[in-house]
């Protein structure tokens, strides 16, 4: 499982302006399954993105796609994570710790 966290480098003007397609971006990756919680942070200076997945080139890939990327108008982190512990609603995406 992946954290993807993006931060705004440009004036929300920009943003705005990028929104709509970034927005039909993440429903096609929800729709594939591969994204399963987002939304902005609070204060507004980007967003997180929880995605399902275990390979990092792949995640690299979809980040590199989105108009946010593409415009210039957020950078993002990728961290991976083992989700070893969830509530039972999301009990399908846990995983064991390598031996």
């Amino acid at each position: 499982m992946f954290v993807l966290e993006l931060t705004y480098i440009a004036p929300m003007e920009r943003i705005d302006a990028a929104l709509a397609e970034h927005v039909a971006w993440l429903d096609a990756h929800y729709a594939s399954g591969v994204f399963i919680a987002s939304g902005r942070k609070d204060p507004r200076d980007g967003g997180i993105i929880i995605a399902v997945g275990d390979d990092r080139a792949k995640m690299e890939e979809i980040v590199k796609s989105d108009p946010f990327t593409v415009a210039g108008v957020c950078e993002y982190t990728v961290t991976k994570f083992i989700a070893t512990k969830t509530v039972p609603a999301l009990e399908p995406y846990r995983e064991e710790l390598p031996s």
